[in-house]
């Protein structure tokens, strides 16, 4: 069955993503799934109606149009939930619903009529709605089990019931054929636009976040940072005599320079600590839960490793300046402006070593600057 369903076999081992895929599935599917109830509702009303001209029935009409008013307030309901677990049970009690009506319509047909082939139209009529595995299962299943009542209460023979199972299995054969062309098309899409999305909000040299993507995660960051009353520091680092190597070596040497710059900072980083790339050789890193003195022996860890990489005329050095969130009302712009004053700072002082926000310089011996 993973062949039908490539999207759970692709990313089932990454809950995050699988959770992230479930919701695009409830967003983009949602306002089909509610087109489809509402107009599922109709066709029922419609039935119901042209049934009473061709036939009579033991049950009253009234009682037969009595499921329209549950089965639009779920349609209803469907409209304005977003959630995929939610959407998925509002979609089975609607076909659940209609499973009763196509039963109630049926209740009193004479032996040999055609009783069921309403309940055939449900598995295909679903089949690109369900946004799981387990949703569309229960819905085949429900699918297949619901006429049984009518054809058993209606002394249905054995030739009937072969037909009807017959008939049912190649639906929802049909149905998960829809099914599975229609996930492999949604997870492509999904893949497409988290890599457009990468795209967006990264540095094509580094693979380190923008500036605007940075700010904007970072925002989020610190507003739970305030929340959780944890302490948080910024680092501002610029690549000390960047332009000289450019000019000197080539725009090449300058890429490669920042691309090992790029990957010593992710080597010294933590998982949840955010990394952007703010200008051309200026790089802004948050460290949620330090305070300054642990932010300060994570940027010399940090110096240190920089000044590991060669250039093509000596090790590559920065200069960095830290800065402690210091009152819960301060914003990510204010924070960065403070690095950046403090990195600043770090140069006009001789550039590689490390300055915090006042101005005080964080290690106990400075370093000399290459040359």
């Amino acid at each position: 069955m993973h062949f039908l369903f490539p999207e759970h076999r692709r990313h089932a081992s990454d809950p995050d993503q699988r959770r992230e895929y479930s919701h695009y599935l409830a967003r983009q599917m949602g306002p089909m799934i509610h087109a489809l109830m509402l107009m599922a509702t109709l066709a029922y009303g419609v039935a119901v109606f042209a049934s009473v001209l061709v036939r009579s029935s033991p049950l009253p009409l009234l009682l037969r149009l009595s499921l329209l008013l549950p089965l639009l307030l779920v349609a209803m309901a469907a409209q304005h939930v977003r959630r995929p677990q939610a959407l998925s049970v509002l979609a089975l009690l609607c076909v659940l619903l209609l499973e009763i009506g196509i039963n109630l319509n049926s209740f009193g047909h004479l032996p040999g009529q055609p009783l069921v082939m309403p309940g055939l139209l449900l598995p295909v009529a679903s089949s690109v709605i369900w946004l799981g595995r387990w949703d569309f299962a229960m819905a085949m299943a429900m699918c297949a089990l619901g006429p049984l009542p009518m054809l058993l209460l209606g002394n249905a023979d054995g030739v009937v019931i072969f037909q009807y199972f017959v008939y049912m299995a190649v639906a929802i054969s049909l149905s998960t054929v829809l099914r599975a062309f229609m996930a492999r098309t949604l997870f492509a899409q999904f893949r497409l636009e988290g890599q457009l999305r990468e795209q967006t909000y990264t540095d094509g040299l580094t693979g380190l976040l923008l500036r605007n993507r940075f700010l904007e995660l970072a925002r989020l960051a610190l507003s739970d940072i305030h929340r959780q009353q944890k302490p948080a520091c910024m680092l501002f680092l610029d690549a000390d005599h960047f332009k000289q190597l450019n000019d000197d070596y080539g725009h090449a040497a300058g890429d490669a320079a920042l691309i090992a710059l790029a990957a010593a900072i992710r080597g010294q980083m933590r998982p949840n600590d955010l990394i952007g790339r703010i200008g051309g050789e200026e790089f802004a890193i948050l460290l949620p839960g330090l305070d300054l003195e642990q932010a300060g022996l994570r940027a010399e860890q940090l110096r240190l490793a920089v000044r590991a990489i060669l250039r093509p005329d000596g090790p590559l050095t920065v200069s960095i300046g830290v800065a402690e969130c210091d009152h819960a009302g301060e914003n990510i712009e204010s924070l960065l402006a403070r690095a950046d004053q403090a990195m600043r700072q770090a140069k006009r002082d001789g550039r590689d070593q490390i300055i915090s926000a006042p101005g005080r310089l964080l290690i106990d011996e400075p370093h000399t600057a290459s040359a």
